[in-house]
């Protein structure tokens, strides 16, 4: 196949009203690329100044405007930053890069994932005066699972009082002596840049046209110096090199550009580029070192799948795309962003979804540019693009041919740090408040829903407020539907520490039939096997299993038929396991209890199953509450991660929240603290520990068991659900 097919079709540009020919590429004239970093650090000017650059743009936008081809739904524009990965292209220099621009608000990582997981390089941008930030950490972890080749833009490097060596040394502080310098400035307040790679001082006009010449003297000593670097560097990374650099004492470009990138393959280099995206300063020469460096798809090492293997991207090979995306645009529907991993995808091709077996047809595919979408007949492996209208396909989907077994691997969702309970304010729009919960979710599988029936509360779960306060935006402006974010219930659940007996004598009489039931009962923790006391013999035994997924085990222990067990245990049975969901302290659900009916007494015409549910209720109640009774409470498995000066802030949090320290690792360059802490005292910890550490700490949580909680705290949630009931 040729590396550049072109298609017969033409249309418009919509920003010069040219002609433009519409290309179709192959994995070896392809570049993914994902531009990640911190919040501010000039992500979507840099995509911006690359559309520009390349003569996508007539002009370029600005954020203040709202007017980016990137950040153009509505919560981005209202907020000036981007809140969800935007998919652009451009075509240069005889290839197509695809550029991933992506959030670096901590809340929306999720997208960092996605994205990360479909490129094949990772250009982290980095703000010349603020250095190595949050949203920088957070994006290098995600690549380093990846395993994402990566490199350094300095951008706004233009900007007074700003120190690149200083920028530099933090870079290689981070992130290791793997941060090598290919680019230096050319003084302060200059539109050029020394090129160590090419050895060659590059000035940019206000266009961002490149003038390449000779290097300046006040420059070539220390150009010298960081190309002798750049080359020992690349080949000590690769023994054939190093036998070249040995025999021959420097490695020609071509050498150093292929050494480069199969350092950048393996992790073990990270380019260090300069640019000032809004002065278009040193983005074409960027651009030029992707197409000539990063990797191509066909370059990378193969794809993972879901079942272990991996998968080419051959073009000729059957067709297999994954959709890492979905988003539903208004007088559209929904689109699905896919890469191509094997084959070619083409309009009306019938693909089974391999999570669904959904057969869905292929309407036209489209290559995109932020909100502009220009169709093509056809893509090949490797090439990122969007569908429209897909039936029953969503977020981490694979699609291939009928009878394939291949799904490639999906990306990995990260676990909620943040959770609300979700209420209309409206009554009678709960279907409205479900429907657009469900696709959100699709869409974004980061943001979770639960419904919890005994605490009657629906939850929903992100990755910060900020996270959930753009679900609450669209859900308004989308669905319709406005909604209140109240703190959610916290399932508690009551148990008993000791045996105990009771008896109750239920008797009614209003004329007609009465009712009566005779019953005593023992109660205790159901802790293995049953040892039944002295008087009591096991005639019979039955486990239930609870809605809320605990256990009573219920012993028949009747002698001398003084109850008909054959015709009324199951209505002392109904009796206490309505006690048990709403248990006697405090209302919770009750869990693991063994109950033992072991005596009482009927009448021959008044006893009914009714009488002896009601007896078994208040029997059980009495129990209960002279076993020792104790509330119990889910307890979380918490890690904390945090810079080294932030351990003691956070050590002392975690102790007004009755968290027990189990101990503290290193884990890169940042300390763990290990803890377990009450789910109660967890809500909105994800931003108080922003808060504590300057949007540096990261924490993750997981359910780890229920433990009885202190009396003090147990009398206060009793309390409250006395208040509540009166």
């Amino acid at each position: 196949m040729e590396g550049a097919r072109i298609l017969s079709a033409r249309k418009p540009d919509r920003q010069s009203d040219r002609q433009v020919v519409m290309k179709v590429y192959d994995a070896d004239h392809i570049r993914n690329v994902a531009l990640v970093g911190h919040q501010g650090s000039g992500k979507t000017m840099l995509a911006e100044s690359m559309l520009y650059a390349a003569g996508a743009l007539k002009r370029m936008g600005s954020i203040e405007e709202g007017t980016t081809i990137s950040d153009y739904h509505a919560s981005e524009k209202e907020r000036g930053m981007s809140v969800f990965a935007s998919l652009l292209h451009v075509e240069y220099l005889g290839k197509k890069i695809n550029v991933m621009d992506t959030p670096g608000y901590p809340d929306f990582v999720s997208e960092v994932a996605a994205s990360l997981h479909v490129t094949d390089s990772a250009l982290f941008v980095i703000n010349a005066g603020e250095g190595v930030q949050v949203g920088t950490e957070l994006a290098w972890r995600s690549a380093v699972r990846q395993n994402t080749p990566s490199m350094f833009v300095i951008n706004h490097m233009d900007k007074p009082d700003v120190t690149f060596r200083d920028v530099v040394a933090q870079l290689k502080d981070r992130f290791g002596r793997g941060a090598t310098v290919v680019q230096i400035p050319g003084g302060t307040g200059s539109r050029s840049i020394i090129d160590v790679l090419i050895m060659k001082q590059i000035t940019f006009d206000d266009h961002g046209k490149m003038t390449v010449s000779a290097i300046e003297e006040a420059f070539v000593s220390e150009a010298e110096q960081l190309h002798n670097e750049l080359v020992e560097n690349i080949a000590e990374n690769d023994e054939s090199l190093m036998d070249l650099y040995f025999d021959k004492g420097t490695l020609t470009e071509d050498e150093m550009r292929s050494g480069l990138r199969e350092a950048m393959i393996r992790h073990q280099l990270f380019p260090i580029f300069l640019t000032s995206a809004t002065s278009n300063i040193g983005v074409s020469r960027l651009m030029e070192f992707v197409g000539n460096v990063c990797p191509t798809p066909s370059q990378m090492p193969p794809a993972p799948l879901a079942s272990g293997g991996t998968i080419e991207p051959d073009s000729a090979g059957e067709p297999v795309a994954l959709i890492y995306h979905t988003m539903s645009e208004a007088h559209v529907g929904d689109y699905s962003f896919f890469r191509i991993y094997s084959g070619a995808l083409e309009t009306g091709m019938d693909l089974v979804n391999a999570e669904t077996g959904v057969t869905e047809r292929l309407g036209q595919i489209f290559t995109i540019n932020g909100h502009d979408r220009d169709p093509v007949e056809r893509m090949y492996a490797g090439d990122l693009g969007a569908l429209v209208k897909l039936k029953n396909t969503h977020t981490n989907n694979t699609l291939h041919r009928k009878g394939s077994q291949v799904v490639v691997e999906p990306f990995l969702v990260p676990s909620p740090r943040y959770a609300v309970a979700v209420v209309t304010v409206k009554d009678g729009e709960e279907d409205k408040l479900a429907a657009g919960l469900h696709q959100l979710h699709e869409e974004d599988p980061s943001l979770q829903i639960t419904h919890d029936q005994l605490l009657s509360q629906l939850v929903l779960s992100g990755q910060g407020e900020m996270h959930l306060e753009i679900a609450r935006y669209r859900l308004k402006n989308r669905f319709g539907v406005e909604v209140e974010f109240v703190r959610p219930k916290v399932a508690y659940r009551e148990t008993i520490q000791q045996q105990a007996r009771a008896k109750y004598r239920h008797k009614k009489q209003t004329g007609g039939a009465g009712q009566f039931a005779d019953i005593s009962m023992l109660v205790e923790p159901l802790n293995g096997e049953f040892v039944p006391p002295d008087d009591i013999k096991v005639r019979g035994e039955h486990t239930e299993t609870t809605a809320w997924g605990s256990t009573v085990h219920f012993v028949d222990a009747i002698v001398g038929g003084v109850i008909d067990m054959r015709r009324f245990f199951g209505a002392i049975q109904k009796g206490v396991m309505e006690a048990c969901q709403r248990g006697p302290v405090a209302g919770y659900p009750v869990g693991n209890v063994r109950v033992v009916i072991h005596d009482g007494g009927m009448h021959p015409v008044d006893s009914n199953e009714a009488a002896f549910k009601s007896a078994a209720r208040a029997c059980f109640r009495d129990a209960f509450r002279q076993a020792r009774s104790v509330m119990m409470e889910p307890i979380h498995h918490l890690e904390v991660l945090i810079p080294d000066g932030y351990t003691g802030d956070v050590m002392g949090d975690l102790n007004t929240r009755r968290a027990r320290i189990q101990g503290i690792e290193t884990e890169g360059p940042f300390q763990k603290v290990i803890a377990d802490a009450p789910e109660a005292e967890l809500h909105r910890y994800s931003t108080s520990l922003r808060s504590m550490t300057q949007g540096r700490g990261l924490h993750r949580s997981e359910f780890s068991g229920y433990e009885p909680m202190p009396r003090h705290v147990q009398d206060e949630i009793a309390s409250e659900a006395i208040e509540d009931e009166d």
